[in-house]
């Protein structure tokens, strides 16, 4: 078969199946120094810029072997993210050897599976498995990244566009991750040469990768570190998810009309001050709350402030900050004082004019919203940022532009001028450590590296930092509108955020009389139904009705589960030969009960991960018994102290004056 027609077999099915690909592959043309050899086999193998592709001798065997080489994937398996397809021979072996997993090919240039196109029979692979294609721009002729001599700024800016494209495809990886739902970590099919003729872009499509897979590392760091934090936090605030509305009352209320400015903490927030009170005349303010200081500082009261954080030291940012006119938006798990001080009618006057709450993030404050009053979800990425972002999303706004979302260190700075952490940092500084010690700290601490800036060039940013791009650029991915822009240039590059200027934003009508009219609007809705006398009796009653219900519950699985938890420890000592089945029958019966409990989530909230509990282990794999019992006894007293630990919180925040 010619060149031609397996190209017009191949398109057939990629016009059919891959709407839009067809037509970026046919504007493509073969890399620079491409060519295309006959193996000693007879098949087709490439070499680019004098180096081979696949082997001359036998590309097909060694694609099975690449293959081969895989971990065997566990059921249900997650995507195999092939970096570099070539020809595609290791691609098609590793789907013949899996069928029902998915691939998610990320090949940097695509006049290489053009030419894959062109010279294979690629039609039982295109149409017999789950594939999704993510393709780079094609390097310029005679070079093997970006051309430096396209715009100016030399080499450096060049790299950095080529990095940026690699951002995006990085990006759209982590997406496609996100469409299959899989816990576990995808396995890596490389091709060695193609990814050391585009080392930095496809290391760039590798970070976001390991960012992806790590985030279930992080979480259960996070859980391990903050989870009774905020099951005690939950246990005091629990009132106040009976006491305070929700933020759906709020949703569309711009109408798609006005626009709405998000002022995260990033330290390019100086560049952004003297501008914030013009800004303020031209759209709805949102804070965060490690901005607030700042914003009234510069004179701004913001229309929102966003808390969700349960630590203390987060609480501090709003220590003495009367904000009269500004309603706080937080999450049920926030640190008590933060909620104690600023409910309707508080004794102390509130610090603001009102406060919301958005739906909580964990079991326990669900379980009672769930049966008292759903407040509305917003999406939570690791930062108060992304919370932030999302709310102003419900908002309805026709815009949404962002100040100081740098996720990075632009000019190595850490913080904006006059931050809690400066302010600390000066506070417990001596000769021996000073305050550019910790600064130094904060900026080398959390395995820093370059990636693109937003505005061109390069800047440094870190492990942490990272994690939340990801978050960001998958939500920018799944809402498109309204347009996101920011005003950080010298920050990190995101993939659907758009760099603008701040004269952009002051180019806009002012509004803010419009705004006001709506935020007074939709306040007087939410309060009217909400503090309605009907409405307030009948919310205590299901708010002391869901707590009873929690509260025996929890007691109903601590017994269950330290019941269960003893007899697998006296089933340890089962002679041999000994009868486990009533044993076992007995443990059955006493997950069942734990399963059908409508507070298990709440219950199984602090449990350790599996592999934590298989770690601890002592039976060995040969005594399958003994391990099961001995698994089953760490598994249920696990679960048991997780219950009785949220049943003290719950019993001594009821205890509290």
């Amino acid at each position: 078969m010619t060149s031609a027609a397996f190209w017009e077999k191949n398109v057939r099915i990629i016009r059919a199946q891959y709407p839009g690909l067809a037509e970026q592959l046919a504007a493509s043309s073969g890399p620079d120094g491409i060519k295309l050899e006959r193996a000693a086999s007879g098949d087709p193998t490439l070499i680019i810029r004098g180096l081979h592709v696949h082997s001359p001798r036998d590309p097909v065997r060694e694609g099975r072997r690449l293959a081969e080489s895989l971990p065997a994937p566990p059921p249900g398996p997650p995507p195999l993210i092939v970096l570099g397809f070539g020809l595609g021979y290791a691609a098609e072996a590793a789907a013949e050897k899996t069928p029902d997993r998915p691939l998610i090919i990320v090949e940097r240039r695509p006049g290489v599976l053009r030419q894959a196109l062109e010279v294979r029979d690629l039609e039982p692979f295109l149409t017999g498995h789950k594939l999704i294609f993510i393709l780079g721009r094609e390097p310029a002729a005679g070079t093997g990244a970006e051309p430096a001599a396209v715009r100016p700024g030399g080499e450096a800016r060049s790299a950095a566009e080529a990095l940026a494209g690699a951002g995006a495809a990085g990006a759209a990886v982590t997406g496609a991750l996100g469409l299959f739902g899989k816990a576990v970590p995808p396995d890596l099919l490389r091709n060695r040469v193609l990814l050391s003729l585009d080392e930095a872009w496809y290391a760039e499509v590798e970070r976001h990768i390991k960012v992806w897979s790590s985030r279930d590392d992080v979480n259960t760091a996070t859980l391990r570190r903050f989870g009774r934090r905020w099951v005690r936090n939950l246990a005091v605030n629990l009132e106040a998810i009976r006491d305070l509305p929700g933020i759906t009352g709020l949703a569309g209320m711009l109408e798609g009309r006005y626009p709405a400015l998000l002022v995260a903490a990033g330290p390019s927030l100086d560049e952004t001050g003297p501008l914030l009170p013009a800004l303020r005349e031209r759209c709805l303010i949102a804070a965060v709350d490690t901005s607030l200081r700042f914003l009234l500082r510069a004179g701004v009261e913001p229309d929102f402030t966003v808390a969700v954080d349960p630590q203390f030291w987060n609480a501090r940012h709003l220590d003495r900050l009367p904000a009269p006119g500004c309603c706080l938006i937080a999450e049920s798990a926030v640190y008590p004082p933060v909620l104690r001080g600023y409910r309707r009618n508080s004794r102390t006057g509130p610090a603001f004019k009102r406060a919301l709450l958005c739906s909580s993030l964990f079991p326990l404050g669900r379980f009672i919203e769930d049966r008292l009053d759903p407040k509305g979800i917003l999406g939570a990425g690791g930062s108060v940022a992304a919370t932030a972002w999302d709310f102003v999303r419900l908002l309805g706004p026709a815009s949404i532009w962002i100040a100081a979302l740098d996720l990075a260190f632009p000019d190595n700075k850490t913080h904006f001028s006059g931050a809690l952490f400066e302010s600390r940092s000066l506070a417990e500084a001596d000769r021996f450590r000073p305050a550019e010690t910790l600064s130094a700290r904060a900026l080398r601490g959390g395995l820093p590296f370059r990636a693109p800036a937003a505005g061109g060039g390069t800047v440094l940013t870190d492990r942490r930092l990272s994690l939340y791009s990801a978050w960001f650029e998958s939500r920018f991915r799944e809402y498109p509108e309204p347009p996101v822009f920011s005003l950080s240039a010298g920050g990190l590059a995101l993939a659907g955020l758009k760099t603008a200027s701040a004269a952009e934003l002051l180019a806009l009508p002012p509004c803010r009389d419009q705004i006001d009219r709506l935020l007074e609007a939709a306040f007087a809705r939410i309060e009217g139904a909400f503090y309605s006398p009907e409405e307030t009796g009948r919310r205590e009653a299901r708010y002391q009705a869901a707590l009873g219900k929690l509260l025996e519950g929890l007691k109903l699985i601590k017994d269950l589960a330290e019941e269960a938890a003893g007899a697998a420890e006296r089933g340890l000592g089962l002679p041999p030969g000994g009868d486990p089945e009533q044993l076992l029958r007995r443990l059955d019966r006493a997950n069942k009960a734990i399963m059908e409990s409508e507070v298990k989530d709440a219950a199984g909230f602090l449990f350790p991960p599996l592999p934590e509990l298989e770690g601890g282990l002592k039976t060995p794999p040969s005594e399958p018994l003994k391990r099961h019992l001995e698994l089953s006894a760490a598994l249920y007293r696990s679960l048991g102290e997780a219950a009785a630990y949220n049943l003290e919180a719950l019993r001594s925040a009821a205890r509290r004056p």
